[in-house]
C-alpha cells in the first residue's frame, strides 16, 4: 500500500465493508419488488380467469417498458443476391425499418413451390452474426425441413455497426460495448437499444408475411443467446408469433442481478423491475402459444435461473389446460445452439405447424463465409447508404423532435414541474429524521475533522468528515465528489482557505456509490465503459436511478447541517466536482437552505451524451425518458439560487 493510499483509508468512516453497500441496497429493494410479484403471481394461478388476467397484465406491462418506438417508414426492400444451394436458396436482402436506418438480413427459401410457415431467427453476440456457423446451420436445417427462414442482422454487429469512422471501422471493440453506450443515450429519451431491436425485428416480419412463399398463419420465432432476449420481447409485444423457441437466454432477472450483475445494454430495460416483470412474464404473456425452452446445464446464463423461469411457464399453461404446449429441453454443454439443440428446435416446429412430431437428425451442412452473405453493397450499411442516420444520429434527431415539449413542460408551474421530477427520480422530498452517528476524530494535513456517519431509514449510511471552525459558524461548506471525499480533505488550496477565515464550517461526504461506497472495479466489466455499471443498470431496473437516490443523500446532508446546534443558522453553501454535481442541482430545485451552488467539470447538457456517445462513466447521470420534458439548463433556470459552472 503506497503513502499516499494509507493516508487516504484513515479518513474512512465506515468500520464493514462498505463497498458492497450500494450494492446490497439495491438487491434488498430489488428482492422487494420480485417478493410482490411472486405474490401477484401465485395468486393467478387460483383459477384461469385470474391466469387469464395475469397474462393480459404482464402483456400490458412489457408494452409500457419496450414503448416510444421509431415511426415506421416505407420498407423498401432490397434483393441484393442470391445463393443457390442444395435444396434451398439465399437471399440476400436489405430494408428499412425508419426512415433512412437499413436492416440487413438473410432469407432461406425452400426450392420446392407453394406457401410454407416462416421462422424468423434472431442473431446472438457474435460479430458476424448472420454468418455464425450454428445459425446457418439452424437456418438450413429449418429450410430442408420446410419453413422459409428470416436471419436478421441486429444493431452493432456484421453489417449494421452504428459507431463508425468514415471508413466504415468500428470504433468500439465490440457489439456488446456498441450496444451498450447506446442504450444509456436512448434511455435518456424513454427508449432503449431492445426497443429499437424490437423494432426491427417487427419490421423484419412485416415484410416476410408479405412474401408469396410464407404463410403468415403459421409464423414462428426463434433465437440464440442475445437473440434468445430478443425472442422473449418479440413473443410479449407481437401476436402475430404463434410458436417461439428461445436458446441459451431464458433464466431469472432476480437470480441475475443479485450473483454476475447486469447483462450489455441491448438487454436491460428501465424500469422492468418496477413493473414487477421477470423474464418468464414476456413468455408467460404470449401464453399458451406453443413454446420451447432450449437450455445447456453448464450455460454461463444461471441454468437454476432457466428451471425458475420454466417452472412458471409450466404453472401458467397447467392452469390453461395447455401443459403439453410447453417443454424445456436440456443439452449437457453450455451457450450456443448445438446440434442437438437445433434438432429439437425443428421438431418443435415441426410438430406445431405440420402436425409432425418425428425426430429430426441433422445431416453434414455446408455453411458460407460473412462475404458471401453480406447484403449491403459495401458490406456496412454505413457506408452503403449515403444517407443512412444511426443510432447515434437518430437519437440527437429525436432530442430535436422533442422541443416542443420540453417547453410546454417548461410553461409549466413550478408544482407541476416540481412533481414530474420527483417522479422521474423516484424521490421522497419530503423532510425526513436523520440519526447521526459520531466516531471520534482524525488528524488531516491542514485540519480536525469529525467522523460522522448519517443515517435515514431505509437509505445507505453515508460516512462525513465534519471540520468545525473556531469561531460561531457564519457559512457551511459541503463538498461531495465523484471520486469521494477523501482525495479533498488534504487539499490545501481548499482547507487553508476555510480555515483562514475562521468561522466557516466543511463537511465533506461520499455519497452512495462514491468514496468509500464506491463498488469495486473488477465487479464493473471494463467494455461497458462504466466503473459503476452494476449498480447503475440494477437503480435503473427498479425505477431508482442513481442520480435520484444521490440527491435524497443531499437531503440528508441539508437535515444534518439543520439540526446541528453549530450548523443550523449558518448561511450553506454546495460544491460537486464531477457529475454528482447533478444531484446537487436537483437538491438545490427542492431545499430552499442552500444558497449557492458550484459545479466542477460537470456535465452541463445531456446533449452533450447524445453527441459523444463513446464518453465513460456517465450511467450515473441516466434519468429515464428526461429528456421529454427538461434538460440540465432547464434545472438551472429554475433554480432560486446561483449556479457556477467550473471547468
Amino acid at each position: 500500500m503506497s503513502i499516499n493510499s494509507y493516508a487516504q483509508k484513515q479518513y474512512n468512516v465506515l468500520d464493514w465493508k462498505a463497498d458492497v453497500s450500494l450494492n446490497t441496497y439495491l438487491v434488498q429493494q430489488m428482492h422487494q419488488q420480485y417478493d410482490l410479484r411472486r405474490a401477484d403471481f401465485n395468486n393467478a394461478l387460483k383459477s384461469k380467469e385470474q391466469t387469464l388476467t395475469y397474462i393480459k397484465n404482464v402483456k400490458q406491462k412489457a408494452k409500457q417498458v419496450l414503448s416510444k418506438l421509431p415511426q415506421k417508414a416505407a420498407l423498401q426492400m432490397q434483393i441484393t443476391g442470391e445463393v443457390k444451394q442444395d435444396g434451398y436458396s439465399i437471399e440476400k436482402i436489405v430494408y428499412q425499418s425508419f426512415e433512412n436506418h437499413h436492416v440487413t438480413a438473410n432469407l432461406y427459401l425452400p426450392n420446392e413451390s407453394g406457401k410454407f410457415p416462416a421462422v424468423l431467427l434472431f442473431c446472438g453476440h457474435e460479430d458476424v452474426s448472420k454468418a455464425t456457423e450454428s445459425y446457418q446451420k439452424t437456418a438450413i436445417l429449418l429450410a430442408k425441413n420446410g419453413f422459409v427462414v428470416f436471419v436478421i442482422d441486429p444493431i452493432s454487429q456484421s453489417e449494421r455497426v452504428q459507431l463508425t469512422d468514415e471508413n466504415g471501422k468500428a470504433q468500439t471493440r465490440g457489439s456488446t460495448t456498441e450496444h451498450t453506450l447506446l442504450n444509456l443515450s436512448s434511455n435518456l429519451l424513454g427508449t432503449s437499444v431492445a426497443a429499437y431491436e424490437l423494432f426491427d425485428n417487427q419490421r423484419g416480419l412485416d415484410y416476410l408475411v408479405t412474401r408469396k412463399e410464407v404463410d403468415a398463419t403459421k409464423v414462428g420465432v426463434m433465437g440464440n443467446s442475445g437473440g434468445g432476449m430478443q425472442t422473449i420481447y418479440f413473443a410479449a409485444i407481437d401476436d402475430r408469433v404463434k410458436a417461439i423457441v428461445p436458446c441459451s437466454y431464458l433464466a431469472s432477472r432476480e437470480n441475475t442481478f443479485a450473483t454476475t450483475g447486469a447483462a450489455d445494454g441491448c438487454a436491460q430495460i428501465p424500469n422492468e423491475g418496477e413493473q414487477l416483470l421477470e423474464m418468464s412474464d414476456y413468455l408467460v404473456a404470449a401464453a399458451p402459444k406453443p413454446t420451447l425452452i432450449l437450455a445447456g446445464r453448464y450455460d454461463f446464463i444461471d441454468y437454476n435461473g432457466t428451471l425458475q423461469s420454466f417452472d412458471d411457464l409450466k404453472k401458467v399453461y397447467a392452469s390453461l389446460g395447455e401443459a403439453e404446449k410447453a417443454k424445456l429441453f436440456t443439452y449437457d454443454d453450455g451457450h450456443g445452439i448445438s446440434k442437438p439443440k437445433r434438432e429439437k428446435a425443428v421438431q418443435w416446429f415441426r410438430k406445431w405447424f405440420y402436425n409432425d412430431d418425428k425426430t429430426i437428425v441433422e445431416p453434414e451442412l455446408k455453411t458460407l463465409t460473412d462475404r458471401e452473405l453480406f447484403a449491403s453493397a459495401k458490406h456496412k450499411v454505413n457506408l452503403s447508404f449515403p444517407n443512412e442516420i444511426n443510432l447515434k444520429q437518430q437519437n440527437e434527431l429525436l432530442f430535436i423532435a422533442y422541443a416542443d415539449n420540453r417547453e410546454k413542460f417548461k410553461k409549466q408551474s413550478s408544482t407541476e414541474r416540481q412533481k414530474v421530477i420527483q417522479k422521474l427520480l423516484n424521490i421522497n422530498t419530503e423532510k425526513r429524521k436523520v440519526e447521526v452517528e459520531e466516531l471520534g476524530q482524525v488528524h488531516a494535513k491542514f485540519a480536525v475533522f469529525h467522523k460522522v456517519i448519517i443515517r435515514k431509514e431505509n437509505e445507505v449510511p453515508m460516512p462525513a468528515l465534519v471540520y468545525y471552525p473556531q469561531k460561531p459558524a457564519k457559512k457551511v461548506v459541503i463538498w461531495i465528489s465523484d471520486d469521494g471525499k477523501n482525495k479533498l480533505v488534504d487539499s490545501s488550496s481548499l482547507m487553508q482557505r476555510y480555515i483562514d477565515q475562521q468561522d466557516v464550517a466543511v463537511v465533506f461526504a461520499d455519497l452512495r456509490g462514491t468514496g468509500e461506497t464506491a463498488d469495486k472495479l473488477e465487479l464493473n466489466d471494463p467494455k461497458y465503459f462504466s466503473k459503476d455499471y452494476r449498480n447503475a443498470m440494477l437503480a435503473l431496473h427498479i425505477g431508482k436511478p442513481l442520480l435520484g437516490q444521490r440527491t435524497t443523500d443531499i437531503f440528508s446532508l441539508l437535515e444534518f447541517v439543520s439540526l446541528h446546534s453549530q450548523l443550523k443558522n449558518a448561511a450553506l453553501e454546495l460544491n460537486a466536482k464531477g457529475n454528482i454535481g447533478l444531484a446537487g442541482l436537483y437538491a438545490s430545485l427542492f431545499r430552499e437552505n442552500i444558497v449557492n451552488l458550484n459545479l466542477y467539470e460537470c456535465l452541463e447538457s445531456y446533449q452533450q451524451i447524445l453527441q459523444q456517445p463513446l464518453a465513460k462513466d456517465r450511467y450515473n447521470l441516466v434519468v429515464h425518458n428526461v429528456l421529454s420534458y427538461y434538460d440540465i439548463p432547464d434545472l438551472v433556470r429554475w433554480t432560486k439560487i446561483p449556479v457556477t459552472f467550473h471547468k
